[in-house]
């Protein structure tokens, strides 16, 4: 008699995928469209090399035009809500899409470093007009009960295709730069074409958004302006207020990390640092699939908060570094919560999200969300020339732990209110009876 118990890998590989078995079929090429547009991102890491080393800007000059970059997918993005919502997502993302794609091919052409650098800003501008149509298409083509599957497997998409990307990226620069501008919009397009061919137009009718209102669904459509939605959606805005720390938290590994590594090793803290970015990048890849299923009894707000949790332990205790195995362990910890993050905020927001609003609201909550991301930087330095690198991380592990507490305690109201509406949705239909 075979022992049921025995471990069997092929029971534990069936274990690891089940929450990517079952999905819809849009969600399936939405992860190979992912797979190919990450594998072309070939420019935007690369930006300041390009810059610098190939046309010999200065460092502030360089520096100028990525925040540019930066300022032009604001507008992009907020018009993109809009015409999502107004002119369906398909539509909208294979204009935007083919546009900023097309931008890329003139520069494989020119050598002025200033108009190549408008054409990548023009490019960044309809990289935001497509991203809200492509993320209400995901949510439009996925369910509550397999949001977190569907999330996952597209997040775990993009970093496949970006950790190959990048090494192609990387023999581009040194040989045939100007391929790596045609390389990323030869990608934007294949991925554009996989869209066009089996993707259908995924944004709910008039009469859908209608039948709706008459549900209880989190995800009922709103018969208001943005301004209106977001007011009738509270638990969202504060949501995304509190993950804003978690971006500040976030951002420190490409900001602070890096400046205490080299300041505790020297010029060896820079290959440590390079480790610790490969370490990340094989954690993400290897651990997204099983941490998916463990997570997946939990409430996504819970999970959100357990990465919040990891934030401020796994950047904490940075504070006390002095040795490497310390770095290393630490960017296991905030990897972790980074994937918990990740396959868990969306899913939130998804289900918290009007669908006649989707477009608009996934323009607007990044935007907030973000906010800790964008002012990392200016913040984290000045804390470093006051009172030292160690007491960033002790202002990053508060911030996390805080926002941690504050998104577990809006879990907790939620999951109070909801026996009361759940009483109030019985008597309603008593009263009908």
């Amino acid at each position: 008699m075979k022992d049921k118990h025995r471990f069997s890998p092929f029971r534990l590989l069936e274990k690891t995928i089940a929450p990517y078995r079952g999905l819809p079929r849009s969600v399936y090429t939405l992860f190979v469209a992912t797979v190919v547009n990450g594998a072309g991102i070939f420019v935007f890491p690369f930006m300041a090399l390009i810059l610098t080393r190939r046309f010999g800007l200065s460092e502030k000059e360089t520096g100028d035009i990525v925040f540019l970059t930066t300022v032009a997918y604001v507008p992009g993005t907020l018009l993109g809500g809009r015409l999502a919502d107004r002119f369906g997502r398909k539509r909208v993302q294979m204009v935007s899409q083919f546009l900023c794609g097309a931008l890329f091919i003139p520069c494989g052409f020119l050598n002025d470093p200033y108009l190549i650098a408008g054409f990548i800003i023009a490019s960044v501008f309809f990289d935001g007009v497509t991203d809200p149509a492509r993320t209400a298409m995901s949510m439009d083509v996925t369910t509550p009960e397999n949001r977190q599957g569907a999330f996952s497997l597209i997040y775990l998409g993009h970093n496949l295709g970006f950790a190959v990307g990048q090494i192609i990226a990387g023999f581009l620069f040194a040989s045939a730069p100007s391929w790596m501008f045609w390389g990323n919009a030869m990608a934007v397009g294949a991925s554009l074409l996989l869209v066009g061919l089996f993707l259908p137009e995924s944004r709910p009718s008039d009469d859908e958004q209608k039948a709706s209102l008459e549900t209880d669904s989190s995800e009922k459509a709103h018969e208001g302006n943005l301004w209106s939605a977001l007011r009738s959606r509270p638990s969202l805005l504060v949501f995304a207020v509190l993950t804003t720390f978690y971006g500040f938290s976030y951002a420190q590994h490409r900001f602070t990390m890096p400046l205490q590594a080299t300041s505790l090793f020297g010029d060896s803290g820079a290959r440590l640092y390079g480790l610790m970015m490969t370490l990340n990048a094989v954690c993400v890849v290897a651990l997204t699939t099983p941490l998916v299923a463990l997570t997946k009894r939990f409430r996504p707000i819970f999970n959100v908060a357990a990465a919040g949790v990891l934030y401020a332990v796994g950047f904490g205790v940075l504070a006390f570094a002095r040795s490497p195995w310390l770095f290393f362990a630490s960017t296991a910890l905030w990897t972790v919560g980074e994937i918990v993050q990740a396959t868990n905020e969306s899913v939130y927001v998804s289900n918290h999200t009007p669908m006649s609003h989707r477009g608009r609201f996934n323009a607007v909550l990044p935007l907030i969300s973000g906010l800790g991301f964008s002012l990392s930087t200016p913040i984290a330095g000045r804390i470093a020339d006051r009172s030292g690198l160690p007491a960033v991380w002790v202002v990053v592990a508060a911030s996390a732990g805080l926002a941690a507490a504050g998104v577990w305690a809006l879990g907790r109201y939620e999951k109070r209110k909801e026996p009361a509406r759940q009483a109030v949705g019985d008597d309603e239909s008593s009263a009908e009876a």
